[in-house]
């Protein structure tokens, strides 16, 4: 990736971005899921008055980013059996051979150290379903997304810069009164941090399941599943980290290999995918199927629910382009 800084674009009026809104959906998925367990479903009546937030995408270290539930399936399960989403695990690979070999590419992958006063710039194609007042969520059209990233290691109130829909949004955490900032860490993934991750898989299994919280309802596995899920679809990370990473996913339970998994470029690959049956929710990897390189996920209702038809998207990315730059607003040139 070339490196040299772009032109700086004049600097629009900035907003915050309330973190605990993504918490609010995540509260209310779970509500919903608990009441799909304890009562058989009824028909649909006239929502109230209509509001439009987005769920954000699952990602960036958030403590409300773990959206998705624990999954029952055998690890490296190879016969052909229904995804639940029109697509079929193979016959032959495993997810675990797979896994395998993503990480012998990953570990290969020449990747630049980046310092602690650089930034972390993502551009992805996203997409979150919205919230309707009382009633189901409503699928959404994948949008372009720039984010970059803050590498310092000390406490920082402000954790990104997102560029949507035409306006910048500083991405703060909410903080009490005095609080000095969110140190890099399990919610706020430098590359200094993750270079410090054990690099042995069984370790590394071990210190994440030490450090990533669940929700309610949500299976340490998949709480765990997911944290990798993001530490790999939006950060830089040295080589053998992210090897040690695949490795790791390899070892939790339920994960399978899909044949076929599209992410929301319209790209087709192979997929790593997790489903919780509990839940009937399933999440999704997707990698090139020829140089296995992430292309990004997505997230999704395995069977009918007060939250939506089986196969709603609930949220997707598509990673387009990473790379390092030295300030905010600052663009890689292609």
């Amino acid at each position: 990736m070339n490196e040299e800084p772009a032109r700086l674009l004049p600097p629009p009026p900035e907003r915050d971005v309330p973190p605990d809104r993504l918490a609010h959906h995540k509260d209310r998925l779970m509500r919903l899921i608990d009441d799909d367990r304890a009562t058989p479903p009824t028909a649909a009546t006239t929502a109230a008055p209509r509001t439009r937030p987005r769920m954000p995408r699952p990602a960036l270290w958030l403590p409300a980013a773990a959206l998705t539930l624990a999954g029952a399936l055998t690890v490296g399960l190879v016969t052909t059996t229904d995804s639940g989403y029109g697509l079929r695990q193979s016959d032959g690979e495993s997810a675990v051979v797979l896994l395998d070999r993503i990480a012998d590419v990953a570990a290969k992958t020449e990747v630049e150290p980046v310092r602690d006063d650089q930034l972390v710039y993502v551009k992805s194609l996203t997409a979150g379903a919205e919230a309707v007042e009382d009633g189901p969520y409503e699928p959404a059209k994948p949008h372009q997304r720039e984010v970059w990233v803050s590498q310092e290691p000390g406490p920082v109130e402000q954790l990104a810069l997102h560029y949507e829909d035409g306006d910048y949004s500083p991405l703060r955490e909410l903080l009490p009164p005095g609080s000095p900032g969110v140190p890099a860490g399990i919610d706020r993934p430098t590359y200094k941090w993750l270079a410090a991750l054990p690099t042995d898989p069984d370790e590394l299994l071990a210190e994440l399941t030490r450090l990533t919280r669940t929700w309610e309802g949500q299976e340490k596995d998949q709480a765990v599943f997911d944290k990798i899920g993001e530490l790999l679809g939006e950060t830089v990370m040295p080589p053998r980290t992210a090897a040690a990473l695949y490795e790791a996913a390899a070892k939790i339970p339920g994960v399978t290999r899909i044949e076929d998994a599209v992410d929301p470029a319209g790209r087709h690959g192979v997929g790593i995918r997790r489903v919780d049956e509990r839940a009937s929710w399933a999440t999704e990897w997707v990698f090139d199927r020829n140089d296995l390189t992430y292309l990004g996920d997505r997230s999704y209702l395995a069977a009918d629910s007060k939250m939506g038809e089986k196969g709603m998207i609930v949220s997707e990315t598509a990673v387009l382009e990473r790379a390092v730059v030295d300030e905010y607003r600052e663009r890689p040139v292609s």
